[in-house]
């Protein structure tokens, strides 16, 4: 069925009912013409039905409407921005990069009402979506979060349900079991609606003060709710003993911070979890860590586990399952199987029976080498999925080092790799530096998949990002009476900041600011400001003393003055133990660039029947480092594909600021345009007044730092 018939079937229905005097409630057109649920669906297939734009003409996109969101105060920092919008009868809603949630006319990028969750306050925050909730009778409701607040907002006016809640929005951090004034939760991935739930999970510090990351059903009502599944077990819980005791009293994360799926049918919701904190050592919660790193799936109805699968055991390595999983029916041995595709950070793809959660591919458990750290306890065994092979790759040696560089660059970088402990993919965190790969940036990205369910061919964006881990024991180097402010600050700044910023302070590029330099950008006061009130990914730290403020401050603009002498604020920095002092340091050669051999980024075809790989090609490039009549570099790529019935994968995603089209089939790039700033979200389609939308959301710029939506279609037919 084409959109215009869609159309003219819902007027003739319309009609006769008002003929036979009737009233009626408009229906709601076709979903498979829509984009009403983050990534196009509740199975999270990033697939649309359409074909209007098609291999044969989509070399004739051109930009069809933009709208730059105007929420971003001019001189703030600009960052990524990675929304995925919906779209419900041809209104849009979505997210700007500062947390303002927008409707506009999806036809032609015209703002109809914007709400600012933060009433005039400073506010941020990474938000990759919104959801929508019906009732079938007239109350339609955008539920999302801003900050560590859920909020619903009625879709038709913009103005928020005073009987949600406490005028419209709850507050997340409390009800976890924990002081709600001591730990944060700012969800970065919306929630999947069930019936008149809201499933909603939540990002966490990653630190030794995390929030626990348990999975919450809200009324879509009243918010109140209706249950809660612990993701760190508490006494009597299935998964309790695979903790020590009392480790739910004082342990955090085990969240999805990624995204959910839903079986609607089924009533079953498929949830993946992040790492318990701390991230990179474990020796407060020796054991497996149920249900950290686990793939679990709830009766939605009630939060009852059905089943689950743990990939990494004691997680210490940060290897968060990173997206949604994507569900997808397959014709295996002569019979339909419902299955649940899963990725990783690790670069394995798991494919799982929905109902059962038996695995369709042979999974071992194999021996990893033992940690060398004070008091750890690795799990002995992980388990290796032998089919698909892994999208990205998990080993390095002085062969794979780039040879596009000078011979003394090579040498440095292989000197480098000698010096690092590496044993394979879990080689555990070490004091003299270990090598991980893929990485916490490695693998999936959080975009997750794409699926067309009559293939049953899967496609994933994926990242090769080797990081160098090195442990330190924070408590043997504890602060002296005679010490200053600039170096109570050094070391609140490690506890605290450097797990996003780095160590050396050179941060994370687009996802975290460098904070070198930083009096250049910024005065001491603005920059306390931000450190306390938040900003897009980063927290707020209003809880912070006085004294730690301007510790932090002098640290970071370089005041080495200053005695400090209260004991009880040193105190404050001690931490259980060890700390990753090089978290997120990718092991680059002397140019800036991965030390190891392109492709730095890869777009796959997976055949999900028989584990098979269709095509695999680089995904981005940086042409200064291209070989002369080489492949492409591939570069790091956040966001994700989606896929549609006429022949093509769309992704943005990377570094070089590229939208591209794939052909579905070859793997062959059928159309490219230059964004104006980073296309780090996945894309949506649309179809409004008969015409196809690509549409993507655009990261900010120094002109214009609140980012864009930049929608797409064919030329008008002449």
């Amino acid at each position: 069925m084409h959109s215009m018939e869609l159309s003219r079937s819902k007027l003739v229905t319309l009609l006769l009912l008002l003929l036979a005097g009737m009233s009626c409630q408009p229906e709601k057109p076709d979903a498979k013409y829509l984009w009403n649920v983050y990534k196009g669906d509740n199975e999270s297939s990033s697939y649309s039905a359409l074909d209007q734009i098609n291999r044969s003409n989509v070399s004739q996109l051109e930009v069809a409407w933009t709208l730059t969101f105007s929420d971003v105060p001019a001189g703030v920092s600009y960052g990524k921005y990675e929304c995925n919008p919906i779209i419900i009868d041809h209104v849009l809603y979505a997210t700007s990069s500062r947390s303002w949630l927008y409707a506009v006319d999806a036809c032609n990028g015209e703002e109809i009402w914007s709400f600012d969750p933060f009433e005039g306050e400073r506010g941020g925050g990474m938000k990759r979506g919104v959801s929508y909730w019906y009732d079938g009778v007239g109350d339609e409701r955008i539920l999302f979060t801003a900050g560590n607040h859920l909020l619903a907002v009625d879709a038709r006016t913009g103005k928020p349900i005073p009987t949600f809640g406490l005028g419209g929005k709850v507050d997340l951090n409390e009800g976890l079991g924990v002081d709600p004034d001591s730990v944060w939760v700012i969800p970065t991935s919306p929630g999947i609606v069930y019936k008149d739930l809201l499933i909603l999970g939540s990002e966490v510090s990653e630190s030794y003060d995390a929030a626990p990351g348990h999975i919450r059903a809200f009324d879509t009502r009243t918010g109140a709710v209706k249950w809660i599944f612990h993701t760190i077990p508490q006494p009597g819980e299935p998964g309790y003993e695979t903790w020590p005791e009392h480790a739910w009293r004082y342990t955090g994360g085990a969240n999805n911070w990624g995204g959910m799926s839903l079986d609607e049918d089924r009533g079953i919701v498929y949830i993946p979890l992040g790492s318990p904190t701390y991230d990179f050592y474990g020796a407060n919660r020796k054991g497996k860590n149920l249900y950290g790193n686990c793939l679990i799936a709830l009766d939605a109805r009630s939060g009852e586990l059905r089943w689950y699968f743990q990939t990494v055991h004691h997680d210490l390595w940060d290897y968060d399952l990173p997206a949604p999983p994507t569900l997808v029916d397959l014709q295996i041995d002569g019979r339909v199987v419902p299955a649940v595709t899963l990725v990783s950070k690790t670069g394995f793809l798991y494919v799982f029976d929905r109902v059962s959660g038996a695995s369709l591919f042979p999974i071992e458990e194999r021996f990893v080498p033992p940690s060398y750290i004070h008091d750890e306890e690795i799990w002995p065994t992980q388990p290796f999925p032998l089919k698909p092979e892994p999208f990205a790759r998990q080993r390095m040696t002085g062969n794979d080092v780039d040879d596009n560089i000078t011979y003394e660059a090579q040498s440095a970088v292989k000197q480098r790799l000698q010096e690092l402990r590496f044993e394979g993919l879990f080689t555990p965190p070490d004091q003299r530096g270990a090598l991980m790969i893929p990485g916490t940036r490695g693998g999936a990205e959080w975009g997750g998949t794409a699926v067309e369910p009559t293939s049953g061919v899967l496609y994933i964006n994926s990242n090769e990002s080797p990081e160098i881990m090195t442990l330190q024991n924070q408590n043997q180097s504890n602060i002296k009476s005679d010490q200053t402010l600039y170096d109570f600050g050094a070391k609140y700044y490690l506890n605290h900041c450097a797990i996003c910023h780095g160590g050396d302070r050179k941060g994370q590029i687009p996802l975290n600011p460098a904070l070198l330099d930083l009096e250049k950008r910024m005065t001491e006061s603005a920059a306390l400001t931000v450190i306390r009130a938040g900003i897009r990914r980063m927290p707020s730290f209003s809880h912070i003393t006085k004294t730690q403020g301007e510790a932090i401050i002098a640290y970071l603009f370089n005041n080495t003055g200053n005695q400090i002498v209260d004991t009880d604020v040193r105190a404050e920095t001690d931490n259980p133990g060890y700390r990753n002092i090089t978290a997120y340091s990718f092991f680059r050669d002397p140019d800036g660039y991965p030390a190891i051999k392109p492709p730095w980024g890869t777009l796959n075809a997976i055949d999900l029947h028989t584990g098979a790989y269709i095509w695999r090609v680089p995904l981005g490039n940086y042409p200064e480092r291209q070989k002369s009549g080489g492949p492409e570099t591939g570069t790091e790529n956040w966001g994700g594909p989606i896929v549609t019935a006429g022949g093509l994968v769309f992704i943005a995603a990377t570094r070089d600021q590229a939208f591209r089209a794939f052909d579905k089939d070859t793997g062959l790039v059928q159309w490219s345009t230059t964004l104006p700033g980073g296309g780090y979200a996945t894309p949506a389609t649309y179809v409004c007044d008969d015409k196809q939308y690509i549409i993507i959301s655009v990261s900010g710029t120094e002109s214009e730092p609140g980012g864009s939506l930049m929608a797409f279609g064919l030329p008008e037919l002449q």
